[in-house]
């Protein structure tokens, strides 16, 4: 099979080629200021090796899904899959040597980062009897292998980090041959520079980036100037994989491009006179800012009872409670109308919004109080009861047929107390078809006003094999409950 492919011209209009076999076993690095011609450069690149070697292209922001039209690259859209799920077709694509494009257009930077992450270290572990060559193309690499820490947390730059250091230093023995493409070679970092062997460069202009790059291009220092007047589509090739001298090549035609204009020409402007512009702008303003949506309101503070005051408080509270147990034992209702009058009062209880943020003791308080009003007794609930039964209607479990009931309460049987009210409505919803609660229901019976302690309660659910939590990089989350498969 012939491995070398055109990627351009010299000056002379001689070809200037490029050894994808040389190329998989020595990695490019390709810098350039935006609008210098990068992504062109890489597109050239792709294309003209796309029946030669399988390709795999990190896609910030969407420029080479239109490969998919030309050739036989499938487009995976990151937003829509879980890590899981991004990991397994990381792996497919080793195992079936499938050309793809990872869009993460529609993410945020962050989430952009942590994906291409995930992806990348599951290329890398796949297993020995899929490592076959391809050339995977990052393009805006000083994004996910940044020189210094940035606006992205501490653990995402990590393993972004790692992942693009095991490409490039690591992953020619596993097939794995990275191009990365960068606006500034001062905010890559520079393990993951030093491991390319050849260069393209194309147009920069600050004084940084060009001494770097005239130093990776083996010439003198006072030769870099040349970098900055360097014209749109032009590069400073060198390397084995290229040629052994710097050279200037332009780059060649390319079949595909990007779906919609990049809007570096100018276009006409609107003929609009300024009061029908005004008017465009602002019709209809209200509808449209209600259609937005509201910012979500802020949390509710956390409820706080205030604490007893001491032993004499305590002692006058016991014997309130005895002379109305007596009051209540003196009128005591048939059972059945009893056991449904506390029904009814636990029912009160868990409906208050502020219930779950009390102390159990404050509660069970309440409830002995309001059994009482209601000339119940508790029927011999203690407090460890009645933290249970208080789950149990804050669920919403009374509102289920008793076999699956049975079932739930089954699945939450070795849970502690403070966890079996949002795993009994998370059961509950699912069970009846409902779908997944969303924070805020989770949060009122787990009596908190932190998403963080959301994320902990159900990554805690999840180890104990209770649910199965689907989170994709859009946010959306979806939550199943494995144990309620034998009710379907």
């Amino acid at each position: 099979m012939e491995s070398r492919v055109i990627i351009g011209e010299q000056q002379g209009g001689a070809a200037v080629h490029v050894d994808i076999e040389e190329l998989l076993a020595t990695r490019l690095l390709v810098q350039g200021n935006s609008g210098s011609g990068k992504s062109h450069l890489l597109r050239r690149l792709l294309e003209e090796s796309a029946g030669i070697v399988q390709q795999i292209v990190i896609d910030p922001e969407g420029d080479f899904v239109t490969l998919a039209d030309h050739f036989d690259h499938v487009v995976i859209d990151g937003a829509g899959h879980s890590v899981a799920e991004i990991e397994a077709l990381a792996a497919r694509t080793r195992q079936h040597r499938a050309s793809v494009v990872l869009s993460l257009e529609g993410l945020d930077v962050e989430q952009q980062i942590r994906c291409a992450a995930h992806f990348l270290t599951a290329l890398f572990d796949a297993p020995r009897e899929h490592w076959f060559p391809v050339l995977v193309v990052v393009d805006e690499a000083q994004m996910f292998a940044p020189a210094a820490g940035g606006e992205i947390s501490e653990e995402t730059r990590r393993i972004s980090l790692n992942a693009m250091t095991n490409l490039m230093c690591r992953g020619r023995k596993r097939g794995l041959a990275g191009i990365v493409a960068t606006q500034r070679l001062a905010k890559l970092a520079k393990n993951v520079a030093a491991e390319a062997s050849n260069f393209l460069m194309g147009r920069t202009f600050l004084d940084i980036d060009m001494i770097r790059a005239a130093d990776l291009l083996g010439m003198e220092r006072r030769q870099a100037e040349q970098i900055r007047d360097l014209d749109r589509g032009m590069f400073l090739g060198l390397g084995p994989a290229i040629t052994r001298v710097p050279l200037k090549v332009k780059i060649g035609s390319v079949q595909s491009g990007p779906r919609t204009s990049t809007g570096s020409g100018l276009l006409p402007l609107p003929s609009a006179a300024p009061a029908e512009m005004k008017d465009l702008l602002h019709s209809e303003l209200a509808e449209a800012a209600a259609a937005r949506g509201d910012m979500p309101a802020p949390p509710p503070a956390a409820f706080v009872m205030d604490q007893p005051s001491g032993s004499e408080r305590l002692a006058e509270r016991m014997a309130e409670l005895d002379a109305q147990a007596a009051e209540a034992d003196a009128a005591a209702l048939p059972a059945s109308d009893a056991a449904e009058r506390v029904e009814m009062v636990l029912r009160d209880l868990a409906a208050d919004p502020k219930a779950a943020f009390q102390p159990t003791s404050a509660l069970f308080q309440t409830f002995l109080m309001q059994c009482r009003q209601y000339q119940v007794q508790s029927a011999g609930i203690d407090m460890a009861g009645f933290r249970r039964r208080f789950a149990l209607a804050q669920a919403g479990m009374d509102r289920l047929d008793e076999e699956t009931r049975a079932a739930i309460l089954q699945l939450a049987a070795p849970l502690e107390d403070d966890l079996l009210a949002p795993f009994l409505l998370i059961a509950r919803l699912a069970a009846t078809g409902h779908g997944t609660p969303d924070e805020d229901q989770l949060a009122r019976v787990y009596g908190t006003s932190s998403p963080s302690r959301i994320r902990r309660l159900l990554e805690h659910l999840e180890k104990r094999g209770l649910i199965v939590v689907r989170e994709d990089y859009g946010g959306e989350r979806s939550v199943t409950v494995p144990g309620l498969a034998a009710l379907a």
